[in-house]
């Protein structure tokens, strides 16, 4: 008789331990945020984790009475390896949401597994304007190159500039900015001739050469986050940065991380973007002081603030859930509007992209530093692509 009491509260408090332990895990959400942490891109897994940690600082672990449960993988900027590490996210970890993306082909490797798993993934980084159609649970922080390009486009052709040559990587990002510039400039009877360089090892020096034989009003250039100084030491050794070619191009050239160690040679360079370090608000002057604080003086790019706008969008997602995931956080985080380090911007309830200004800068020296300073601004700005589409 003994024996059998005994059996039945054993039983009874080992249920009463896998009740609570299952209590436990509903409370969790998980978040698996996926970056090149090594590599050659690893100054943008860098920059958004940074940022994903300072958000959770700032704003606590805990959502809609669950706990925030971070999974920081590398994924060492390889695409086979960023969906394995997805699909382990998603098996093994039971996550609720994936993040990060620091490039194209990265984020476009585990879409269909966001589609399958209903697993909501937010793009923190990779920019080419299609990414958002490979998945409906795919929503972007960060911004598509044509959004970024064709204000540039504009600007050039507004400022007297007649003849270019585009340099671009040659991937999704690259393809998307040449064409977009190409488009919005050749429309405005500019006149275009486009190079591109391979994304890996890249070595500019005979493209370059090749735009000091064309002679161009200007170069329109576009390399991944991080690349931009390579760039900039060849650009200077063909003494391009004295022949009178403008130097022009979205933001990622002046990436606001390296922009300090490109000397001189950046200076006067004119580009389009989302985000600047320099941009003046209260809400990125805190941020900036934060980040650094945080970072060891570390700046924060345009990658760290898409890190942490989406950070933003996941908690504001999961509060209007009630922690619930799936379909319904990806429907909550559509049309959801907020004021960023970057000024005002929302997510597109159609596409998932995001709408922001984008900043035309100039680099300038302030207080011993280099800077993309903003001097014009174009409001709401949707990716062109997908507004044409929908036109």
């Amino acid at each position: 008789m003994r024996r059998r009491t005994f059996l039945r509260a054993a039983g009874a408090v080992a249920m009463t331990l896998a009740l609570s332990s299952a209590a436990l895990a509903q409370e969790a959400v998980k978040v698996g945020l996926i970056l090149p942490m090594t590599g050659p891109f690893a100054s943008t897994g860098r920059q958004i984790e940074a940022a994903v940690k300072l958000y959770m600082q700032q704003n606590g672990d805990t959502v809609a009475g669950k706990k925030i449960q971070l999974i920081v993988k590398d994924d060492t900027g390889v695409a086979d390896v960023t969906k394995r590490l997805a699909q382990e996210l998603i098996v093994n970890d039971k996550i609720s949401v994936m993040a990060g993306f620091g490039l194209t082909p990265l984020a476009l490797a585990p879409a269909p597994l966001a589609t399958q798993a209903k697993v909501p993934q937010v793009v923190m980084a990779a920019a080419t304007a299609t990414i958002t159609e490979a998945s409906p649970f795919i929503v972007r922080t960060s911004f598509t190159l044509p959004q970024a390009t064709v204000p540039m486009a504009d600007w050039a052709s507004q400022n007297g500039i007649k003849k270019v040559v585009t340099l671009v990587s040659d991937y999704g990002p690259g393809i998307d900015a040449e064409k977009a510039f190409t488009g919005a400039f050749t429309a405005k009877s500019g006149q275009v001739e486009n190079l591109r360089v391979p994304l890996a090892n890249p070595d500019f020096s005979p493209f370059l050469q090749k735009v000091a034989d064309a002679k161009p009003d200007a170069l329109f250039v576009f390399v991944p986050s991080g690349i931009g100084a390579q760039f900039m030491k060849q650009f200077m050794e063909r003494g391009l940065d004295k022949s009178g070619v403008k130097l022009i191009g979205p933001g990622d050239v002046t990436d606001d991380d390296i922009l300090n160690g490109m000397g001189d040679v950046a200076l006067g360079a004119i580009t389009t973007q989302h985000y600047s370090t320099a941009h003046d608000s209260p809400e990125n002057k805190a941020f900036v002081e934060a980040f650094k604080k945080a970072n060891n003086g570390m700046r924060p790019n345009f990658m760290a603030v898409g890190g942490y706008d989406g950070m933003h969008l996941i908690y504001e997602g999961l509060k209007k859930t009630g922690g619930q995931g799936g379909q319904a956080l990806i429907d909550a985080m559509k049309g959801m509007s907020w004021t960023s380090p970057r000024g005002p911007i929302s997510i597109d309830p159609q596409t998932r992209d995001i709408i922001q200004n984008i900043y035309v800068r100039k680099v300038e020296r302030k207080d011993g530093e280099l800077y993309n300073v903003e001097f014009a601004t174009i409001p709401n700005v949707k990716d062109p692509v997908k507004a044409a589409k929908a036109n």
